[in-house]
């Protein structure tokens, strides 16, 4: 199962990369600031120790760990009994949730901004930003994951449905596509739009910490964190963080040791998720 789990997966990620590389190459919604194989070279780097350290250091995959709380009658479904359609439903709903908190999370904990703000130091948005995380970062979600399915207790088919449309909103919301107006205003109640998410990046920090939501976007209209535009229009906006901005600092051993430094300037950032992580700070000498 957790074999043909990657095969599926995969296969399904390089699927989606294709359909919106060549959907936002056709009908790009904004300039680039910096050459997309610069970037790409880092991001899809990125990307592949993503997809090779984790499985050496984690030994249970999300698929597998809701086998395993299966197996030993763990976790909320596994006790109540309910429809299996409720229980495939509901568990991933649950945890799109959680990874909305999650995603907060990372925003609101110093240390672990540090970690996710590597996504956010892209100086432009497109689909290959849907999977620029740093390792350490890919970790700590996986284990928040792990705990939550054990808690949880959803279908393993739950979870690998789960995983496959993350993956898939991932890179849809990040890529830097031009729908029409009247479809993303619609679209956005059911899906966050690439629209609605690219607000997210923005250097205003009001507007970086909003639109957390990576799939479904209801918990940021309940919870208070939905921003619907930003205030320089979506060609207008800057993309990125004010520390990270020179073509060295996308370079895949930047983006490693970023978490790391220790210059004056990141310190600023390292209290970002109070004092803006999005403001200007100095740029690192």
């Amino acid at each position: 199962m957790i074999g043909s789990e990657s095969e599926i997966r995969l296969g399904f990620f390089v699927a989606l990369f294709v359909l919106f590389a060549a959907w936002e190459a056709a009908s790009p919604r904004r300039r680039r600031t910096l050459t997309r194989r610069i970037r790409w070279v880092s991001n899809l780097g990125l990307t592949a120790i993503n997809s090779l350290l984790p499985p050496l250091i984690v030994p249970i995959a999300a698929v597998g760990a809701a086998l395993a709380a299966r197996e030993n009658g763990a976790g909320l479904f596994n006790r109540v009994e309910a429809p299996q359609w409720l229980a495939f439903a509901g568990s991933v709903v649950a945890l799109d949730f959680i990874v909305y908190l999650q995603h907060r999370m990372f925003h609101a904990v110093p240390v672990l901004w540090r970690l996710h703000r590597v996504h956010h130091s892209d100086v432009d948005l497109d689909v290959s930003s849907g999977v620029r995380f740093h390792f350490a970062e890919i970790l700590i979600s996986l284990g928040i994951k792990i705990a939550a399915i054990l808690l949880l207790g959803p279908p393993a088919t739950a979870v690998l449905v789960f995983e496959i449309v993350l993956n898939g909103t991932s890179l849809f919301n990040h890529a830097n596509l031009r729908l029409p107006l009247r479809v993303d205003r619609v679209l956005r109640w059911f899906l966050v739009t690439p629209d609605m998410h690219r607000v997210h990046h923005s250097v205003v920090w009001k507007e970086s910490n909003s639109n957390f939501g990576f799939n479904l976007p209801w918990w940021d209209r309940l919870c208070g964190t939905y921003t619907a535009q930003p205030e320089a229009g979506h060609e207008g906006m800057r993309i990125g963080l004010e520390a990270f901005r020179s073509e060295r600092d996308q370079r895949i051993g930047r983006l490693l040791w970023q978490p790391f430094r220790r210059a004056a300037a990141l310190r600023s950032m390292l209290a970002g998720p109070r004092s803006g992580p999005g403001e200007t700070e100095g740029q690192e000498k």
